[in-house]
């Protein structure tokens, strides 16, 4: 069985702005939180839409893009 992701692509939502699944927030937040020295735990409080699961699943995915062997 296929593993659905947890981030969505809609042309309807956010002009196609990749978000997290079944919500409005972009994925690229979660990335800018961290970037700025933010914890996942601060992210998470504001945007209570977004599951700690799912935002773990979204770096999981990331980082699975990013050193996949070409």
């Amino acid at each position: 069985m296929p593993h659905e992701s947890v981030i969505a692509s809609d042309p309807e939502i956010l002009g196609g702005t990749p978000c997290f699944r079944g919500t409005r927030v972009p994925v690229d937040s979660l990335i800018d939180y961290l970037e700025a020295g933010d914890s996942l735990d601060e992210f998470l409080d504001n945007f209570p839409s977004v599951s700690r699961e799912a935002a773990i699943a979204a770096l999981e995915e990331a980082k699975a893009l990013l050193t996949a062997r070409r």
